[in-house]
């Protein structure tokens, strides 16, 4: 067997700054892991890690992309939801009912609302069942609806919002 360097090895040491070899490169099974999640939510591990989009999985299946290159203003009202605009070739709202919505993950350092899409790190949100919703509890955030609406006129919205988040609508 030779035991002398390949072209690559000899490359990786000459291009890493400390001089050491480059380890090994990871098999699939060593890969560190990269996304958590709690019942209601799943995110980018890692302070300075963060998503280009956010899914969001409707009960029946169905899911919603849009990038975080579209996310406006949001605001968190706990008696009303969490509502989300995104401008994009409409103006799309979308709002968020549950509960606990800002409470931190065991772990601490992540919650839905700052720790998560403030910071772009939150790739899915799904809307629970009622049996999950319960057995959550108060232990931590739970999603009871997601709603997803469109709108190419400033009036639309404000109808839309008195409509389904009276308590959000001076925030538009």
């Amino acid at each position: 067997m030779n035991d002398r360097p390949t072209y690559r090895s000899r490359l990786d040491e000459i291009l890493r700054p400390d001089g050491k070899p480059a380890p090994p490169p990871k098999k699939d099974g060593d890969a560190e892991e990269v996304e958590g999640s709690c019942a209601a939510f799943g995110y980018v591990r890692g302070i300075n890690t963060h998503s280009s989009a956010v899914e969001f999985r409707f009960r029946d299946g169905n899911s919603a992309w849009f990038p975080y290159s579209w996310l406006g203003p949001w605001w968190y009202n706990p008696s009303e939801g969490l509502l989300l605009k995104f401008s994009g070739d409409l103006v799309y709202l979308v709002l968020i009912r549950g509960s606990n919505l800002d409470k931190p993950l065991n772990e601490g350092a992540i919650n839905l609302t700052s720790g998560g899409l403030q910071r772009h790190r939150v790739i899915w949100i799904r809307e629970m069942t009622e049996a999950e919703i319960r057995q959550v509890g108060e232990m931590g955030p739970t999603i009871d609806s997601i709603q997803v609406a469109e709108f190419e006129s400033h009036a639309a919205l404000k109808e839309w919002l008195a409509t389904n988040a009276p308590a959000l609508v001076r925030h538009s």
